[in-house]
């Protein structure tokens, strides 16, 4: 399996593996998948900002994919990134999420990022709490029956990771 940066032809299959679980799942509280199109333009939107999308490649076939986003467009946030994690349903549960979760985070690192945001769809989701957890998440606080999806109210869990020396000095005196 190698990780590496998105590009347009891996749309389809990243498009596929998320179709499945906007509508199976409730990790994503979108209820209609978007189209290739509009997959196509929120990888554009996350590249021109700077950020990173990965995917998980082997044997040809995208396994699953990791980006990070502003998790906030006000200047106060530019330290703050918010990641989202999906994996193809037949290959949760292998590792694939925790190496791209870990590439991601190595990248905010790098950039000097300060704080790292998760927000799990559904408070049941345990595969994604375990898998920031294990990433060195910590869970930060619930909004509770924020979303109805499926015929049922949903929770959103926040989890919060330090990126290196998190809020122990400015981030422009390291610049």
């Amino acid at each position: 399996m190698e990780i590496t940066l998105a590009d347009e032809r891996h749309i389809h299959a990243i498009q596929q593996i998320y179709a499945y679980h906007v509508l199976n799942g409730t990790a994503s509280f979108e209820t209609e998948p978007p189209n290739p199109a509009e997959m196509t333009a929120r990888l554009k939107k996350v590249r021109a900002a700077g950020l990173p999308w990965f995917v998980a490649v082997g044997d040809g076939n995208v396994l699953g994919y990791c980006y990070l986003s502003r998790y906030r467009e006000r200047c106060a946030y530019r330290f703050t990134l918010e990641d989202s994690v999906y994996i193809a349903p037949n290959l949760q549960g292998q590792g694939i999420g925790k190496k791209l979760l870990l590439s991601a985070v190595a990248w905010a690192e790098a950039y000097n990022f300060r704080q790292l945001v998760a927000v799990v769809g559904n408070s049941e989701n345990s595969a994604s709490l375990a898998l920031h957890r294990a990433a060195g998440f910590s869970i930060t606080g619930t909004l509770r029956s924020v979303g109805f999806k499926h015929g049922r109210w949903l929770d959103t869990v926040i989890l919060q990771r330090t990126l290196g020396q998190g809020d122990a000095a400015s981030p422009e005196s390291t610049v």
